[in-house]
């Protein structure tokens, strides 16, 4: 006889709970990015490539779906969904909006379906802060000087998540195409508490020289920084909006990825670097590199770590939400979602 299953549930989480269970653990949560970026580097993920929904009516806009599989602890199966529209800005809501849908590992049934712009944005910074650490470490220490290109939701995460996991400045640069926005991330720096004193910039070039620790958090969909020279101090360089950087800067550069065959796509500045050179020897290693101590790193260039974004991150961080609000007894299970479960009626 075949093993005989349960008939399946399905579960609503809503970001109220997903921030209720993410609210002031930094550290666990890098530890569980730390832990899916091991697995993944190890084979034990399926991470195919991110499809992009454009629409010709709306250019600056995207819905992009992550399937993905993970091994480990507890093998999940599932999807985000998530939608970038620029414009929603203008109207006063956050620029992206995602769900995330968990799958069973052995029926395929959908578990859950986790509100997931919270945890896309806790694992970016998560991801940011993991790569800071291990590559500041293998080039001798922490900056302290810090520059935030672009300064919206993801920059405000990443700021929580370095200073969450121990981190601190003895200066802050702010620079936004916005005056409004630049004004409103200093009043939210003051509001965490930071004691140092914090510079907005008017212009790209001094923002980038005077920072140790660059951060792009930008919208840009096509390189706008174009100057090697801006970066002769040789800062780490945290590219996390992924095409702010001109091929020129990226290959003077020390380059570190989440994935390769992920990152150069989708005409990121990698991408473009490849598509100007030929080839992908400007990519030093990946992040699973620098973990496993096989990726040396020193100070005589600038260090730029381009992720672009594994959907495998959000499984482990989505199910990690799951098990914590299941254990909590806090399930919010949609009576009879699925109905037609008799083959015959």
């Amino acid at each position: 006889m075949p093993e005989q299953y349960a008939a399946p549930s399905f579960s609503v989480i809503s970001g109220a709970q997903v921030q209720h269970v993410l609210d002031g653990r930094h550290r666990e949560v890098v530890d569980l990015i730390e832990a899916a970026y091991r697995w993944h580097g190890e084979g034990q993920t399926v991470n195919p490539p991110s499809y992009f929904l454009r629409f010709p009516d709306r250019p600056s806009s995207r819905i992009i779906a992550l399937p993905a599989s993970v091994g480990g602890d507890a093998p999940t199966d599932g999807l985000k969904w998530i939608s970038s529209f620029p414009p929603n800005v203008e109207r006063g809501i956050p620029r992206a909006s995602a769900v995330l849908i968990l799958n069973d590992h052995d029926t395929g049934y959908p578990l859950a379906c986790l509100e997931s712009s919270i945890i896309s944005a806790a694992r970016t910074a998560a991801s940011a802060a993991l790569a800071a650490d291990r590559i500041a470490a293998a080039r001798g220490g922490r900056p302290a000087r810090i520059g935030f290109f672009g300064v919206g939701l993801i920059a405000r995460y990443v700021h929580a998540y370095l200073a969450g996991t121990g981190w601190s400045f003895d200066e802050i640069g702010v620079h936004d195409l916005s005056a409004e926005h630049a004004a409103g991330f200093e009043g939210y720096l003051r509001r965490a508490g930071e004691p140092g004193p914090i510079t907005v910039h008017d212009d790209a070039e001094s923002l980038i020289r005077s920072s140790d620790l660059v951060v792009f958090a930008t919208v840009a969909g096509t390189p706008h920084v174009t100057e090697p020279a801006w970066f002769a101090h040789n800062p780490l360089v945290l590219h996390l909006s992924l095409r702010d950087l001109a091929p020129e800067v990226v290959l003077a550069a020390t380059n570190v990825v989440d994935d390769i065959d992920h990152c150069l796509k989708a005409d990121t500045s990698p991408h473009l670097a490849e598509q100007q050179v030929g080839h992908r020897e400007f990519i030093d290693g990946t992040l699973h590199d620098v973990l496993t101590g096989k990726l040396r790193l020193s100070t005589e260039r600038p260090v730029v770590f381009s992720p672009f974004g594994l959907g495998v991150l959000d499984l482990v961080l989505g199910r990690h939400i799951y098990d914590t609000v299941d254990a909590a007894g806090e399930l919010h299970v949609v009576d009879g979602f699925f109905h037609e479960m008799r083959r015959y009626g």
